[in-house]
C-alpha cells in the first residue's frame, strides 16, 4: 500500500511542478495524466519481453526492444516517473502500470542513449529473491519411459533454493568434490504474477506474469543417494533462469512449445511441452490447494526425454557434464539461455 501512494504521490506531484518544455517532459506529463484510478495500480506487466540487469552494483530493468535493451532505471529518471527498481519489485509488487507509464513516456519521445545493445548487457537472474521456488518431477511421458519410472498419478513437487538462482551466461562451480554426474534438463518456468491460492484449472493461467526457460541443472549421484532428490538439485547456481521474462499474453499455449537442450553445439533434447503428464494449468492449481503461490514465485515444469540419466548404458560408462561444458537451453518463443560449467 505505501509503494502505492508513494507512486500516486509523485505522479501528482510531477503534474504540479514546473517543468521545462523539453519532450521528455512533455510525455512524461502525458503518461502520468493517463495513468490508471488507484484501485487499478496494481497489475501485472503486459506485452513485454523483460530482463533483469545488473546495474551499478545493484539490479535493474531491461525492455527488450527493435533497437535494443531500454534501460528502464534511466528512462524513468529521463522522463521523471517512478520505475520498479527490478524484476522482483515488479512482480511482488504489481508496479505492471508504473511500468507501463514509463514505457508510453518514453515511446512518445525516444531517446537513444536509453538503450544498451543486447550483446552489452550484464544480465542477472531472472528472479533474485523469490519466496518459493518449485519443481516438478518427471512430467514428460517419454522421460519417466527412459529413466524406469512409472507415469506419477499426483504431480511429485519438490524445492530449490535462492542459492541455486543463475543467470543467462553464468558459469556453474561443480561440487566435484561431492559429486561427479552432472546432468542437464532445460525446463519451461512459469513465473507468477498475483497471489494464487485454491485455484481452479480453468482459472489458472490468469495468475501468471510469464514465461522463461530454464534449467534444472542436476547432481545425478546425490540425487540418488537418499530417497530425497534436495542434495542432488540445491547446489549453487543449479537453476539458470532466463534471459528473458515474456510477459503471459505473448504465449498463448505454454503447452505447445518446443524446447531444445544443446551441449558443446550438439542436440540432446528436442521435444514440446505437449508432452507434459501434468499441464501447466494442472500444475498450478494442484500446488495451489498446498500453499500460497505468492506474487514473483517460479515454477520448473518438469523436462522431457534425452537426459544423461536416461541413457541405456552403466552410470560408470555415461558421458557426465564436466567443467568447460557449454550448455544451451531454449524454449520456443522465450530465448536462449547460454551457461558454462567450471
Amino acid at each position: 500500500m505505501g509503494d502505492r501512494r508513494n507512486f500516486l504521490k509523485a505522479t501528482a506531484g510531477l503534474a504540479a511542478a514546473a517543468v521545462t518544455a523539453s519532450a521528455p517532459a512533455q510525455a512524461a506529463e502525458t503518461a502520468a495524466s493517463a495513468l490508471p484510478p488507484a484501485k487499478a495500480l496494481w497489475g501485472m506487466p503486459r506485452d513485454m519481453i523483460l530482463i533483469n540487469l545488473r546495474r551499478d552494483g545493484a539490479y535493474g530493468l531491461g525492455l527488450k526492444t527493435r533497437d535494443g535493451v531500454l534501460d528502464v532505471t534511466a528512462a524513468g529518471k529521463a522522463v521523471g516517473l517512478p520505475v520498479p527498481a527490478d524484476m522482483d519489485d515488479l512482480l511482488q509488487n504489481g508496479k505492471g502500470p508504473m511500468l507501463r507509464a514509463v514505457i508510453d513516456a518514453v515511446e512518445a519521445a525516444p531517446d537513444p542513449r536509453l538503450t544498451i545493445a543486447e550483446d552489452q548487457v550484464a544480465y542477472a537472474p531472472l528472479v533474485t529473491r523469490p519466496e518459493k521456488i518449485i519443481m516438478m518431477g518427471f512430467n514428460y511421458r517419454k522421460h519417466a519411459e527412459e529413466t524406469g519410472t512409472p507415469p506419477p498419478k499426483d504431480p511429485p513437487l519438490f524445492n530449490k533454493y535462492n542459492n541455486t538462482l543463475n543467470h543467462h551466461g553464468g558459469t556453474i562451480k561443480l561440487p566435484t568434490y561431492a559429486a561427479r554426474e552432472f546432468d542437464y534438463e532445460t525446463e519451461l518456468v512459469i513465473v507468477f504474477g498475483r497471489e494464487c491460492r485454491d485455484v481452479s484449472e480453468a482459472d489458472a493461467l490468469d495468475y501468471v506474469a510469464g514465461y522463461a526457460t530454464g534449467n534444472d541443472f542436476s547432481a545425478r549421484d546425490l540425487q540418488t543417494l537418499t530417497s530425497q532428490f534436495m542434495i542432488g538439485k540445491t547446489s549453487d547456481g543449479f537453476a539458470p533462469l532466463g534471459p528473458y521474462l515474456v510477459t503471459a499474453d505473448r504465449v498463448p499455449d505454454p503447452n505447445n512449445l518446443r524446447l531444445v537442450t544443446k551441449v558443446n553445439g550438439a542436440v540432446r533434447q528436442d521435444w514440446t511441452t505437449a508432452d507434459m503428464i501434468f499441464n501447466c494449468r494442472q500444475l498450478i492449481s494442484f500446488a495451489s490447494k498446498v500453499m500460497t503461490i505468492k506474487p514473483g514465485d517460479i515454477f520448473y515444469t518438469g523436462t522431457p526425454q534425452g537426459v544423461i540419466f536416461g541413457e541405456k548404458i552403466p552410470r560408470a560408462e555415461r558421458r557426465w557434464l564436466k567443467p568447460g561444458d557449454a550448455v544451451v537451453s531454449s524454449l520456443e518463443g522465450l530465448g536462449e539461455l547460454h551457461f558454462t560449467l567450471v
